[in-house]
């Protein structure tokens, strides 16, 4: 079933490896942008069919939000759409925010979710990124939520960091298995352009983790989740039985979303839109009602590398009789597929494509290789 993304650009410090959307400077035009989210909440009514299944809070730094700016958001996205009882309501929370009040607060509110991004355990990892918490709060915070009753909640972990050995990305691993977090997400660190990092890199100020590391230490991540009883539903998501993030996975499994807010975007299965990645443009779009996104119409090749795209990443792959639907399988792609078979980088099982372990380590180029242009 449909869900709502509502992005919010605040942040207080900026990372040095982040490249999304988000502003340190928003006082003076606080209000506003909160006006204007309420609004196009209001103004895209009509855009999803069904009842929303799913609401998550993203950014920037929605832990930001204040219990007032949080609460009048909520009400209007439900007096605007049909949202079913069960709703998973996903906040995104830094480890520095994450207090008994605050969590107080939006377990009022309606949160049943929390996603942590903490990063690292780590307190050089957490200066050099210039994260705003430290290693005593990344331990704290998870013991506070779960004191106060938040047992759904995921915890986000970097990987590749430079000079991170990989007995430190186990202790890292094993401090959330430890403390019974039941959901886990673990990227590898990428160096975006216009960022701190990209600037520190090119001049040699920082030496970047080889591939070979970043492969052994996915590896380790693996192994260790595996035994201690979490599944890899996803390329980067692992979790407790049944504690799947409802949200995430239905972006993979080609479900019908809305974005709100400033650079956010929005799915319908044959549209794709996206909102200005600007603050003031965003707000002034939305006071003078005009247009405030672009939009593209997805191609049958769309569709088609959409479906691959998504799917190897997941459990549950890719059906090839609904690629087949979308378009004819090509020699091409039938050669290059059994190439990959032959590799043990996939394998298929009751005509459903899924990646191997080591073909994990090759999704993008998988995937890129299986692309219709």
């Amino acid at each position: 079933m449909p869900g709502i993304y509502i992005h919010i650009p605040f942040c207080k410090q900026k990372c040095t490896y982040c490249d999304f959307h988000f502003s340190t400077t928003f006082s003076t035009y606080r209000g506003q942008m909160i006006d204007a989210i309420l609004q196009e909440i209001k103004l895209r009514k009509g855009y999803l069919k069904a009842p929303i299944s799913t609401i998550y809070f993203g950014g920037g730094t929605p832990s930001l939000l204040t219990e007032i700016e949080l609460n009048l958001i909520l009400t209007k996205t439900k007096d605007t759409f049909e949202v079913l009882d069960d709703t998973e309501v996903t906040l995104e929370a830094n480890p520095d925010d994450i207090t008994k009040e605050q969590l107080a607060v939006w377990k009022k509110a309606g949160i049943n979710r929390l996603s942590i991004g903490l990063q690292s355990f780590k307190e050089s990892d957490l200066k050099w990124m210039n994260r705003a918490h430290t290693v005593e709060e990344a331990n704290e915070c998870i013991s506070l939520a779960q004191e106060a009753g938040f047992h759904n909640l995921t915890v986000d972990l970097i990987y590749g960091l430079p000079d991170l050995t990989l007995e430190e990305w186990k202790g890292h691993i094993q401090q959330l298995i430890n403390k019974d977090v039941p959901h886990i997400s673990a990227y590898c660190l990428t160096v975006e352009k216009n960022t701190a990092l990209s600037n520190w890199v090119n001049k040699g100020k920082i030496k970047m983790a080889s591939e070979d590391v970043q492969s052994e230490q996915f590896l380790a991540l693996l192994e260790l989740l595996e035994k201690n009883g979490y599944e890899q539903y996803e390329i980067s998501n692992f979790c407790k039985k049944g504690l799947e993030s409802k949200h995430n996975s239905n972006y993979w499994k080609g479900e019908h979303y809305i974005g709100i807010g400033p650079s956010a975007h929005s799915f319908n299965g044959t549209t794709r839109s996206w909102n200005v990645a600007n603050n003031r443009k965003y707000i002034k779009a939305i006071e003078s009602n005009q247009g405030l996104s672009e939009k593209e119409e997805l191609s049958k090749q769309d569709q088609f590398n959409e479906l691959i795209l998504t799917g190897l990443r997941t459990k549950y792959g890719v059906n090839l009789a609904n690629l087949q639907e979308i378009l004819p399988l090509s020699k091409q792609f039938n050669e290059t597929f059994a190439e990959f078979q032959e590799k043990k980088w996939v394998r298929v099982k009751d005509n459903v494509a899924l990646l191997t372990k080591s073909g994990k380590l090759m999704a993008d180029y998988i995937a890129s290789e299986l692309f219709v242009v």
